[in-house]
């Protein structure tokens, strides 16, 4: 029987939502798995399972009552797994594994991969984020490469494309708040821009945050497909701003456009 494997890369719009990123480094992988003890489950791998997506994602696909997923929840921070734990309560047996994991060290990938491989699993731009959105960009551009070699082995690759998303992102950030001795060498005309960036953030995730459970949604759309698209927008406010970029490649008027946006007025 010949497997389909797909890759459902999520990746998010940082803050004003508005640039491809991954959302944290959680990576999805997953793959129909054949076999006597099987039972035609799918294996799903999910770092970053200590909250937010990743959290939300493992509970859901753990805890179907049909059992069709096996999940390996990895975290840095094994100490924080009761949370998931209590959320999934009795209804992980035989569908979870936790494993420790930091994707910023080798050799704790490697320890994990074993973990999962000795039981058969195949795997399966905003202003004053320059550099954070780089590396998103680069996410994307990655998996547009691999999409185009690795359909010649049947296998699928995914971008999950969020808008802001009601986790703990934001209590996270590093960031200069108004008023910090970083900011006292700065400008005032860049100091007003950021605190408009600021006013931003604040208002986005208050009011147009989703919730976790809105983005499990749209991973299981891609995962249950037997043919999943390679880019999936969770939210609809994204859209219309991408297609400026495709309808004007010039990009003036998406620039425009972002700055409004963000600072509610054009500059001058």
């Amino acid at each position: 029987m010949k497997t389909q494997k797909s890759f459902p890369m999520p990746l998010s719009y940082p803050l004003a939502h508005f640039k491809v990123s991954v959302f944290y480094l959680f990576q999805l992988l997953s793959i129909q798995v054949d076999g006597p003890d099987s039972m035609d489950k799918k294996v799903v791998l999910i770092t970053g399972c200590s909250s937010g997506i990743g959290l939300s994602l493992a509970v859901r696909l753990a805890s179907d009552p049909d059992k069709t997923y096996k999940v390996y929840a990895t975290m840095r921070n094994l100490a924080k797994k009761e949370r998931l734990l209590e959320c999934v309560k009795g209804l992980h047996k035989d569908t979870l594994d936790i494993l420790q994991m930091d994707v910023t060290d080798r050799q704790s990938i490697l320890d994990a991969r074993d973990r999962v491989v000795e039981k058969r699993v195949d795997i399966l731009g905003l202003p004053f984020n320059e550099v954070y959105c780089a590396s998103k960009f680069a996410i994307e551009g990655a998996c547009e490469s691999l999409a185009v070699l690795l359909q010649h082995f049947n296998i699928h690759v995914s971008l999950i494309e969020c808008g802001p998303v009601n986790t703990d992102f934001l209590v996270n950030l590093q960031k200069a708040e108004l008023g910090d001795t970083s900011l006292q060498q700065v400008d005032t005309h860049t100091v007003s821009l950021y605190e408009k960036y600021l006013q931003h953030c604040g208002s986005i995730f208050q009011n147009a945050a989703q919730d976790t459970e809105d983005i499990v949604k749209v991973f299981l759309d891609g995962i249950q497909s037997p043919s999943p698209a390679f880019r999936y927008f969770t939210s609809g406010v994204v859209p219309p701003l991408t297609k400026l970029k495709i309808t004007e490649p010039d990009g003036l008027q998406y620039i425009t456009a972002m700055s409004k946006q963000i600072f509610s007025a054009e500059e001058k």
